[in-house]
C-alpha cells in the first residue's frame, strides 16, 4: 500500500516479491524429451527512510521501522551469501528474507 510522508507524497509501504517460471520442452531426434527451466526473481523493495527527515509519527512511523528492519535484514543475508566465509544466512530474521 501507499502511505505519505514529507519527503514523498506517494511512498511505497510495502515489498513485492515475483517469480516468473519458464520452461522449454524439446524433443530430440531419438524422441527424448529434455526440459530446460528458468526462474525470473523481480523485487520492488519499499525504500529505507530517514525518520527524522520523513517527519513521520504514529502509523507511518511504526511501518517505516519495520521497512527498514526488514531491509537489514535482507541486507545481512546477502552480505553472509557473498562472502564465502560465514557457516550461517540469517534468513528466518525477517519475512521478506
Amino acid at each position: 500500500h501507499v502511505g505519505a510522508t514529507k519527503m514523498n507524497a506517494d511512498s511505497s509501504r510495502s515489498h513485492s516479491i515475483y517469480t516468473i517460471t519458464v520452461e522449454q520442452c524439446e524433443t530430440d531426434a531419438r524422441g527424448e524429451a529434455h526440459i530446460r527451466q528458468g526462474k525470473l526473481n523481480l523485487v520492488d523493495l519499499a525504500g529505507s527512510e530517514r525518520q527524522a527527515k520523513t517527519e513521520a509519527s504514529g502509523e507511518r512511523l511504526k511501518e517505516a521501522t519495520k521497512i527498514n528492519l526488514s531491509l537489514s535484514a535482507l541486507g545481512n543475508c546477502i552480505s553472509a551469501l557473498v562472502d564465502g566465509k560465514s557457516k550461517h544466512v540469517p534468513f528466518r530474521d525477517s519475512k521478506l528474507t
